[in-house]
């Protein structure tokens, strides 16, 4: 970690936190590799391993990936790309790179991460040129700054910060030009579920309270009360992965309530079976004949403990609220 204030999660805690980048990122090379959805600059992060990944493991990852893009495009679109993207908790996500090539870029893309995954990331971008490729023709001038925890340039920008520590994050997020006044769209995967409540809590009220025109999209688990959910957490405590914040992840409600009750205007949540079931269906059927799923029970069941909620304030009365599947 990059500071030692006294936080309530041990190290032990915060290095088996930073595993799970490295699950996800396996997860989505091999359904990617698979042929669930395109994704030529992952393989440049994370080796292809021998491990087999199941096929509603593999299912579970397109709907999403496919959810969250769908909210990112449809926010890019609305604010017509005059707008910031922050992805708080990235990893090795590859979504910077996706943007270019459709070219839908905002004004600057910012990541946010541990430091020592920040530094892995910065490392595989400086020695892959297909990775620095890109990113160096979103610059202006010669000379990008690389350090070991930071990465900027005119339209991409990753940082080495703990969510945890909002001073530092506020502090680093505006050394490198964040504009509180553009629409700025914020991202979480399976994040602010590692954060007790009170810390995502004051997360997400600091966004609120620093943005006037701003969404947050946030993936991760709900409906943990029951047995299924309560295995989920068993498996993950083996690993010494605590779920420090899963009370905000009893209901759909309870994931709104805690964006409603911190400053947002507006909050909206669906469990990932029903994403799943109004993503485009042509794609739908492409992909359920890749692999053949044995027991339809168990994705359904998977896709019903995670959810996407989404929360918007717009000051600039840009449409916001009216963002949805």
């Amino acid at each position: 970690m990059a500071s030692r204030q006294p936080f309530t999660d041990s190290d032990t805690a915060d290095e088996a936190v930073r595993a799970t980048c490295d699950d996800a990122s396996t997860c989505k090379r091999f359904a990617t590799s698979k042929g669930y959805w395109t994704d030529p600059y992952i393989q440049y992060f994370v080796r292809q391993t021998g491990e087999r990944k199941a096929p509603e493991i593999n299912r579970g990852y397109y709907a999403r990936v496919h959810g969250m893009n769908h909210l990112l495009d449809a926010f890019l679109r609305k604010t017509e790309c005059n707008c910031q993207v922050v992805n708080l908790g990235a990893g090795l996500d590859t979504t910077f790179w996706r943007l270019k090539g459709i070219n839908m870029m905002p004004k600057k893309y910012f990541e946010v991460d541990f430091s020592m995954i920040v530094a892995r990331k910065i490392h595989n971008i400086k020695t892959k040129p297909p990775l620095s490729k890109q990113l160096i023709e979103t610059h202006s001038t010669d000379s990008l700054l690389f350090d070991g925890h930071s990465l900027d340039s005119d339209r991409y920008c990753i940082i080495g910060a703990d969510l945890r520590d909002l001073q530092g994050l506020e502090e680093k997020l505006k050394k490198f030009q964040l504009n509180t006044e553009l629409p700025t769209l914020f991202l979480s995967e399976c994040v602010l579920v590692y954060m007790t409540p009170e810390q995502s809590s004051k997360l997400v009220h600091w966004v609120a309270d620093t943005f006037h025109t701003a969404m947050f999209v946030n993936y991760e688990q709900v409906n943990m009360g029951d047995r299924f959910g309560q295995v989920m957490v068993e498996n993950l405590q083996r690993r010494q992965c605590t779920l420090a914040g899963v009370e905000v992840c009893c209901s759909l409600d309870s994931q709104k309530e805690r964006f409603l009750s911190n400053g947002w205007e507006n909050a909206d949540a669906l469990d990932m079976m029903t994403v799943y079931s109004i993503l485009p269906q042509d794609d739908i059927a492409r992909i359920e004949r890749l692999e053949f799923l044995d027991e339809k029970e168990l994705l359904q069941q998977l896709l019903q403990h995670y959810c996407i909620c989404w929360a918007s304030k717009d000051k600039l009365r840009l449409g916001l609220s009216q963002l949805a599947f």
